[in-house]
């Protein structure tokens, strides 16, 4: 499968095909589908990361750990 990144780059390619009009009919349906299966895939892997982000976030801290600052720079 390929990274985010490119699949998000593919996105953008689509979409200027699309917005500069020159395709026909049935290639800017494609192009469209294309898209949409892009976006909706990126779209899940999104929703994923919150979820994971989330959850790291609000896990409890030990009572007796003391948080290490030097990882924010201070």
């Amino acid at each position: 499968m390929k990274s985010f990144e490119e699949r998000m780059a593919r996105l953008e390619e689509l979409n200027d095909q699309l917005r500069k009009g020159s395709l026909s009919l049935a290639e800017a349906m494609a192009t469209f589908e294309e898209g949409m299966d892009l976006a909706k895939g990126l779209e899940k892997e999104l929703s994923k990361i919150e979820r994971r982000i989330e959850i790291l976030v609000n896990e409890p801290e030990a009572p007796d750990e003391t948080p290490n600052l030097e990882l924010f720079g201070q």
